[in-house]
This record gives structure tokens, sequence and C-alpha cells, in this order.
């Protein structure tokens, strides 16, 4: 596909969010599947993939910027009609995951053992295990960044539903290779870490296809470009620490619930997890908005990207508050699902209420993330999201431990963390500073 870029009036909010919903989504999902099957293997086994899998999982958050930076940057070059600078954007971005990919895969290698002993609690067989089944995985990293940057210059120029189609090939050659490599073919945990990378190897190879097409049809400059790389560098930068104080809040906030007890645990993990979930299923409208941002003011349009703005917001806001109604009406159904123990459920109870009613706020608040990012506007959301964490989130997490608060404590800590990133991100949307961004080249 050539030529200009449509409008973003042209493209709904939902036609873009859905494919990007499958591409979030799809992960995950095999992961799951994953963990079921080497879970028939034994306790050591699916200690070994939790352990390196959690590794792997933390390498590739920080990294993610390949695919979100790349998307704001391509954006901006295509609602500026020129579609040949949107796909250049993705080279730079492919060298950065190539070069990236392979420098950290070869630290891994160097660091699987005392990493993984960490992660563990020290030397044994799960340490083992976990070493083994990274020192595999690993190798695909540079295959995984390679398909990071291939959907951001990808989702740059609207085309979600390619992207898509990339991730769900690869994703179903891990699904029918991980039972396979696992049981007959006798790899037992490590078939789970080839398995893992010949899907991302598929992938890879055809977001790869997919940019030579592009360089074929067009005259676009293949070799890397130090001043793009660099600001490919200062947008990853920026993504990369607010990604790492969000890690480091999550972890603080899961050791004070750990110390409270079992219950508190069991309840914490479960609601966590809905929380992921749903955060994945309204970052979706993210992506959306720094797709149609990024074009608008690529274009010189910033009544369009205003316009974007707040029809995000609404569509990230009503998913939020049905999210929100579903999760109350299911109060008595879900949590039992997870556990049959009393005292779990008698926490579950307290920590449902915060989960629920934080879901209009966290839908439009993710929405105006990628509103931000679109625009370029990452250093300021950087700031922000940072700045939420240390004042709102981890103070109130460790106080919740001195003061044995419990649950309601570290989720009071979660709301605020949503509430303070709303009332900023919103702020900041109502001014103008964010529409004057630019891309250099």
């Amino acid at each position: 596909m050539t030529g200009a870029v449509r409008p973003p009036a042209e493209r709904s909010i939902p036609s873009l969010a859905a494919p990007a919903l499958v591409v979030l989504a799809a992960e995950p999902l095999y992961l799951l599947v994953d963990t079921a099957v080497v879970g028939n293997l034994g306790t050591v086994a699916l200690g070994g993939l939790a352990v390196g899998g959690g590794i792997l999982a933390v390498v590739a958050g920080l990294l993610n910027f390949l695919a979100y930076g790349t998307t704001a940057r391509a954006a901006r070059r295509a609602g500026a009609g020129d579609r040949p600078g949107a796909v250049a954007e993705g080279v730079q971005a492919t060298w950065l995951a190539v070069c990236l990919g392979v420098g950290t895969a070869l630290l891994l290698q160097l660091l699987a053992g005392p990493l993984t002993r960490l992660m563990a609690g020290g030397a044994g067989p799960v340490a083992a295990a976990g070493e083994q089944w990274l020192r595999v995985a690993s190798a695909g990293l540079p295959l995984l960044l390679v398909a990071l940057a291939g959907n951001g210059w990808l989702r740059g120029v609207q085309e979600l539903r390619r992207p898509m189609g990339y991730v769900l090939a690869g994703s179903l050659v891990s699904l029918a290779l991980c039972p396979l490599l696992v049981y007959p073919a006798g790899f037992g945990l490590v078939g789970s870490a080839v398995a893992n990378v010949a899907g991302q190897a598929v992938a890879a190879s055809l977001f790869a296809w997919s940019l030579a097409r592009e360089l074929a049809r067009q005259e676009i400059d293949w070799r890397p470009r130090t001043t793009a790389l660099r600001a490919h560098l200062v947008l990853g930068r920026d993504l990369l620490v607010r990604a790492a104080v969000l890690q480091l809040a999550f972890a603080a906030a899961a050791a004070v619930v750990a110390r409270a007890g079992t219950a508190q645990l069991g309840a914490h993990q479960i609601a966590l997890q809905l929380w992921l979930f749903l955060a994945l299923v309204l970052d979706a409208y993210a992506i959306a908005a720094q797709t149609l941002v990024g074009q608008a003011l690529g274009g010189a349009r910033p009544g369009d990207a205003r316009r974007t703005a707040a029809r995000v917001v609404r569509w990230g806001a009503g998913t939020g508050a049905v999210a929100a109604a579903v999760l109350l009406a299911l109060r008595p159904v879900l949590p039992p699902l997870f556990t049959d123990d009393p005292a779990v459920l008698a926490q579950a109870d307290v920590v449902w209420w915060f989960l629920a009613l934080m879901q209009p706020l966290a839908g439009a608040a993710f929405a105006l993330d990628g509103v931000l990012m679109g625009a370029g506007d990452v250093a300021w959301l950087r700031t922000v999201t940072v700045g939420s964490a240390l004042v709102g989130f981890l103070p109130l997490s460790l106080l919740s431990g001195w003061l044995d608060w419990g649950l309601a404590g570290v989720w009071s800590g979660l709301t605020l963390f949503i509430v303070l990133r709303l009332a900023a991100v919103s702020w900041r949307v109502r001014g103008s500073a964010w529409l004057g961004e630019t891309v250099s080249a």
C-alpha cells in the first residue's frame, strides 16, 4: 500500500484498537498454554519456566519502546504524506532492534546463572532449570525486538492488520511446536524455549519481509543513520526509565503484600492478574491514539489531534466503565474460579472494589498516555509517570507494610497512582505544549 495515508477522521478508533488488542493479547495467551504444557513436567520445570520466563519478560518489557517510540515517529512522517520517511523510521528501528537484541542476548548468556539463582532464592533444581530455559530462550531476543520495531512502523502508517497476522502466525507456530518438542521429541523444558524462539523467528521474518518489500518499492536508504538512531534512543531512554520505575513500584507492592500473609498474597495475585489483563485491553486505545495523533500532528492538523484525544478518552473511559460493571456483577463468581480458600476469598472482597472502580479512570489515563506518546511528548510523560509512582503508589505501599494496612493500603496506592497520572495528563492535553513536538531527521 503506497501513497497518502487517510486522515484520522476516516479511521475509527475501534478499527485500530481491535487488531492492536489481538497483538497485545497473543503473547500472554501463548504463555498460558506454555505454562499448562510445562506444568505437566512437574513443579521443578514449572518453577524454572516461571523464573526464566519472568526474567525474559522484564527485559522485553523494558525494551518495548522499540514499538511505542517507532509508532510515534513513523506516524508523524506518514501524517505529513511522507510514507518513505515513515518506512525509514522502521529501518532505523530495526537496526537498533538487532544491535540491542544481540547485545542483550549476550548479556543474558553471561548473567543467566546469577539472575536465575537470585530469582529462585538460591541455587537448586529450580534455578538450574530456569537457567537452562533462559539460555535457549534469550537467543530469540533479537527476533523479538525486530518484531517490535516492525509493529511500530506499521502501526504508524495505520496498517495494524498485517502486524496482527504476523504475530498470530508466530504464536501459532509456537503453540504447535511446544507440546511436540516438550513431550514426543523429549526435549522437556528446553522444548518450550525452542518453540518460543521458533515462533519469534517466524514473526520476525514476516516483519523483515514486509520492510524489505517497502524498500524495494521506494527509494529508501536502508543504511543506519546516526541522527535517527540517537533520536530513537532518546525516546527509548524516557520510556525505559518510565517502565523501570513501574516495575520497581509493583515489585515493592508485591513484597509488602507477601509479608502481610499468604491469604493477602493470594488475593493480590488474583486481582493483579485481572488488572493487568484489563490494562492490556485498555492499552489498545492508547495504540490507536498514538497512530491517529501522530498522523494528525505530522499533517499539521492540531484540531484533529485534539478531537482524537477527546474521542479516545471517551472510548477508554467507557470501556473501563463497562469493565467495572462486569467486575462488580461477577464479584460472587470470579474469585472462586481461582481459589476455594475462604481466607483468600475474604481478602479478595477487600480488593475487589478498588479493582473495579478504578477501571474508568485507568481507561482514560491509558488513552491519554497514547495521545502524548503519539505527539512525541514522551519526556514529560516519563516525568509524570515516575512522579506519580514515587509520590503515590510506592509511599502508600511501603506505609501499608509499616502500619499494617494490608491490601487496602497497597491498592489505595495503586488507585492514587492512576488518579495522579490522569490528573496530570488531562492537564497537559488541555494545554498546547504537546502539539508542538517534532520528529528529528
